[in-house]
């Protein structure tokens, strides 16, 4: 299989790893299992995680963490499912009890469904039969990750205008623009590697990875020896798919939809029992949905790096590719969590002006300069040519960031000049004096001191 046929990339050769045509063909009992496996695995990892991320956090904070029920208080997440499982469950008056009911409902599937495309490893063999180790896969596998997590969306804005709430429906508007931000430069990000892997199949993508490439420079015949995963050769992708991946989950620095100080709970403030903790399931397996995508596209799926093959021949095949995507997944959710004991929560204005201002423009950028690279590659203009094909558009943005003209600062005015300035019937002001005011005493004393202390100075 080609990587790229314009030749920036070396040509991968055929390895029987699974491609587009080896899905379909698995008998319906066997389709049962992996649908029942990959629940399963969401299940547990969400359990895991949730454990994980507290003793982590408690390790950060020179605490034990849960540490009681079962070893190493693995059991915690277990019984606190089952807790919230049978507590009352309390439906407002003013709610819209069918919106209300299947809001939950909405986000859980979405969840559920974008994992189904999610590469685990090589073929294996199930009772005897030989099928991937995957659900399914199709041309546009990524895009259905992303349609999934745009309708998950959904059930976050529909539960807060459901719950006849004022605190829930500001999370929800929340979400709803958080949503339009951060989920155009997640695709955006995903661009450059569908231009160098050729397809947007994810199985595919994890083989484009399989081996190593050599960057070849635009200008010259110079060659540079680069890994086959993805986060290499497309870092600024990978930094901006990380960053648009904290936002997609409502995760901190940017947890806005649900920020306690501010909306109480956020969207499901007025959810209680099974289905807050549907809302809770879904947020900590959109968690592992983005970091399996993450390792899928990035960091070379299930595989482990090619020179591991050298002295150890079967690293990647059978069933050893599941351990390593798993590894990868939980060193991911580490950052998750690492965030989140580390970050403060963003203003909502910064946390858009981010979005719209710094990622989506330098995503197009980037793109920009690898369909430029790409295209180069494939020309057959000279050394000359490239440089100035190349260097040209560098230059010039350049001089332009150099000598575009600035703006002069405006000098700062006094509270007093800017009440002065406002139109007459704005909205009234508090008072100005709201300052503290000095203590006559207490600033005859202080003047006293200074008064003894410079007199002992000059006794010295």
């Amino acid at each position: 299989m080609i990587l790229a046929p314009i030749g920036f990339l070396a040509e991968d050769p055929e390895t029987g790893d699974p491609t587009l045509v080896d899905f379909g063909h698995d008998p319906w009992w066997l389709v049962l299992i992996k649908v029942l496996g990959v629940f399963v695995f969401l299940v547990v990892m969400t359990l895991f995680t949730i454990w994980y991320e507290r003793r982590v956090v408690a390790r950060m904070q020179v605490r034990p963490g849960p540490n009681r029920h079962g070893p190493f208080g693995l059991l915690q997440s277990l019984a606190d499912g089952l807790k919230l499982a049978f507590k009352e469950d309390i439906m407002p008056l003013k709610a819209d009890k069918v919106v209300f009911f299947i809001a939950p409902v909405i986000s859980t599937v979405c969840a559920f469904t974008a994992f189904s495309i999610m590469p685990f490893g090589p073929f294996v063999s199930i009772f005897g039969t030989k099928t991937p180790l995957q659900l399914t896969d199709i041309s546009v596998a990524v895009l259905l990750v992303l349609a999934c997590s745009g309708m998950g969306i959904y059930g976050i804005v529909l539960g807060g205008w459901a719950s006849g709430s004022t605190y829930p429906l500001l999370g929800g508007l929340r979400s709803s623009a958080q949503l339009i931000s951060y989920e155009v430069a997640m695709g955006l990000s995903f661009v450059a590697v569908f231009m160098l892997s050729g397809t947007m199949s994810t199985s595919e993508i994890v083989n484009a990875q399989a081996t190593g490439h050599t960057l070849q420079l635009p200008f010259g015949n110079i060659n540079i020896p680069i890994g086959g995963w993805f986060f290499l050769l497309l870092f600024p992708s990978f930094i901006i798919y990380a960053i648009s991946a904290v936002g997609e989950t409502n995760r901190a620095p940017f947890d806005l939809p649900e920020a306690e100080s501010e909306l109480v709970g956020g969207f499901h403030t007025e959810y209680s029992s099974l289905k807050f903790a549907l809302f809770f399931l879904a947020e900590y397996i959109n968690m592992v949905t983005v970091s399996g995508l993450c390792a899928t596209l990035f960091l070379g799926g299930w595989r482990m790096p090619t020179s591991f093959e050298s002295f150890a021949p079967w690293i990647n095949s059978g069933w050893w590719g599941l351990l390593w995507f798993t590894i990868k997944v939980l060193l991911l959710l580490f950052v998750f969590v690492w965030l989140r004991g580390t970050l403060p929560r963003l203003r909502y204005d910064q946390f858009m002006r981010f979005g719209w201002k710094v990622l989506i423009p330098a995503n197009l950028v980037w793109i920009l300069a690898v369909a430029g690279w790409l295209t180069l590659r494939k020309s057959n203009l000279g050394t000359v040519d490239r440089l100035i094909f190349f260097g040209l558009p560098l230059a010039v943005i350049i001089l332009l960031a150099l000598f575009w003209p600035q703006k002069d600062k405006e000098p700062e005015l006094s509270v007093e000049q800017q009440v002065a300035k406002r139109p007459e019937g704005s909205f009234p002001l508090p008072p100005l004096d709201l300052q503290v005011p000095v203590n006559p005493r207490a600033k005859r004393l202080t003047a006293e001191r200074e008064t003894v202390g410079t007199a002992t100075e000059k006794e010295v």
